[in-house]
């Protein structure tokens, strides 16, 4: 798709400062400026975000937008492994917003036939390009409006659906009814046309109020996180009314499912104990276990599930942190040993922080943000100390000064 000059210097600059190759570009009269810049970006952000495809020479990368648009791998390899549950080997399926076609790639393996139908032509050329070189030789590239092409396509095994979350002037949107599709309106022709349907959704909604928005036949939701950092929703339509979703809570490809049954109740969706620690508790801290959800779980809201399941405790209502006297196997995120915790008494302070220079600071429902806080301690950030700011159920604010323990990939109890 480009020539050989402009090959050989996105060779030479794999590495280099996009921004400073493009102040240069007077010293390249025969190179395609903006491609070359285009495809150096691209393949750095493939190595972050999309390592196998980052590893496959010739591909084409879009402009940058499309390539933050697009899923990560793992997220993409989520989604596949949900379609070949549902639909098992062979069938159809159909992706009515291409995009880069990251997604759309992943899935199609498991399908006997793909259809990847995107508006912009330039994306479709990137993927009549790519989509060989990644094995997809027999996919087919329609270059058209994906609801019009769903009116006057045959059924098939799946359709997926990304809505494009730009407004006309480029401004980010996050309601469903804002994005373009809005799959909401179209969700009769969605149900029509796909045994399944499969929405990728922004992880900044709600869950609860995305479900309703799609009139009640959500069968599961699946609520994705990379790194800690939650990265999309997704919305499965089992073309049925369905009594409550299942929600999957995905945490570096780990599950925690949990079923319409297990939902917890209550408009902020804690459904905990409504106990909570109070300052009585805090001498007896030292020495146990304290559990940060992951944010897939924290989104999720399904903070009396992991009370129940994993016989943990509520710091307090707000604080979504909880405790433990002895391990609690397979809790989805993060544990720490506590060392000490104290009050925000300057007596009680001195004494639980002596020797500790610098800290890794979290606030849970305290009334400070980190940097005021650190402020206020004359602490550093770093080092091995995590300290976890937060409000007892009886409003005591607190300060539980922690270590990291465990780590690595994370296996989660299913049910």
């Amino acid at each position: 798709m480009t020539d050989s000059v402009t090959t050989e210097f996105i060779r030479a600059n794999a590495d280099g400062d996009v921004r400073r190759l493009a102040l240069q570009a007077v010293r390249h009269p025969g190179v395609d400026m903006p491609f070359a810049l285009d495809q150096i970006a691209g393949q750095q952000t493939a190595r972050r975000k999309l390592p196998s495809w980052a590893a496959v020479d010739g591909l084409v990368y879009p402009p940058r937008l499309p390539m933050e648009q697009c899923s990560g791998e793992e997220a993409a390899r989520h989604k596949a492994a949900v379609a070949r549950r549902l639909c098992g080997p062979g069938g159809r399926m159909v992706d009515i917003t291409g995009g880069f076609g990251v997604d759309f790639a992943f899935m199609a393996r498991g399908f006997g036939s793909a259809v990847y139908v995107e508006r912009q032509e330039r994306l479709c050329a990137i993927a009549r390009h790519n989509l060989p070189l990644l094995g997809l030789e027999r996919a087919e590239v329609v270059c058209a409006d994906g609801a019009e092409y769903l009116r006057h396509a045959p059924q098939a095994d799946l359709v997926f659906a990304d809505p494009a979350r730009r407004d006309a002037a480029g401004g980010r949107t996050f309601a469903i009814a804002d994005c373009t599709p809005d799959v909401a309106a179209l969700r009769p022709l969605l149900l029509a046309k796909g045994r399944h349907v499969m929405i990728k959704l922004s992880p900044m909604l709600d869950w609860r109020k995305a479900v309703a928005d799609m009139g009640g036949c959500v069968g599961e939701v699946h609520i994705v996180s990379v790194g800690g950092e939650c990265k999309e929703l997704l919305l499965v339509l089992p073309g049925q009314e369905a009594h409550g979703p299942a929600v999957h809570c995905v945490c570096d490809g780990a599950e925690l499912v949990f079923g319409a049954e297990e939902q917890d109740g209550g408009a902020d969706g804690t459904g905990g104990s409504g106990g909570g620690l109070t300052e009585a508790d805090l001498p007896r801290l030292a020495g146990r276990l304290l559990y940060e959800p992951d944010a897939a779980v924290m989104k999720a809201g399904c903070f009396g599930l992991l009370e129940r399941r994993f016989g943990v405790r509520s710091v307090s209502a707000n604080s979504h942190l909880f405790v433990a006297e002895a391990a609690a196997e397979g809790f989805p995120g993060r544990a720490f040993a506590i060392s000490r915790a104290t009050t925000m008494n300057k007596r009680s302070l001195k004494s639980a922080l002596q020797g500790v220079a610098k800290a890794n600071i979290a606030v849970r429902n305290f009334p400070m943000t980190v940097a005021q806080l650190r402020r206020r301690l004359k602490m550093d950030d770093g080092g091995d100390c995590h300290i976890f700011a937060t409000t007892l159920a009886d409003g005591t604010h607190t300060l539980l000064v922690c270590e990291r323990i465990g780590g690595g990939k994370r296996h989660f109890n299913h049910r």
